[in-house]
């Protein structure tokens, strides 16, 4: 899997801006071949847009990351972002189940997890998502 950017963009302390998020198929020469388009228009000044492309060489890997379990959880955080223990209460799952779809939603850069102090409580993992939808593209031969 690799990545063509890193999620949600940071403006200011608490203050982030969705991204464009695209999860597809593709092969390393692709992968490259954006990232030196990219620099180009760096090095013209130009804009380049916020967005955050997820690549997988093989098809399937797509499917053991988007799982149906992991999509309705990327919904709800999307709609209210909380703590893993309110996403699962929401959810009607397992918190520890839905600390392992974070997990994995996270690597892939689905999701974002900031950890926050509790007033006399300790810490909670706070969910928030990086983007308002994501786009697939998966090319089978």
């Amino acid at each position: 899997m690799d990545q063509s950017s890193g999620g949600a963009l940071s403006l200011a302390k608490g203050e982030t801006t969705m991204v464009k998020l695209t999860i597809t198929t593709g092969t390393d020469e692709e992968f490259f071949r954006r990232g030196r388009e990219l620099a180009r228009k760096l090095d013209k000044g130009e804009r380049i847009p916020a967005e955050n492309i997820i690549t997988f060489e093989d098809p399937e890997d797509i499917l053991e990351l988007i799982t149906a379990a992991r999509v309705g959880l990327f919904r709800a955080v999307k709609e209210e972002p909380g703590s893993i223990a309110d996403i699962a209460r929401r959810l009607h799952r397992d918190r520890s189940a839905v600390k392992r779809d974070v997990d994995i939603l996270a690597a892939a850069g689905l999701v974002q997890v900031e950890t926050k102090p509790i007033s006399g409580h300790g810490r909670m993992k706070f969910v928030t998502a990086v983007a308002d939808r994501f786009q697939l593209t998966a090319q089978v031969a």
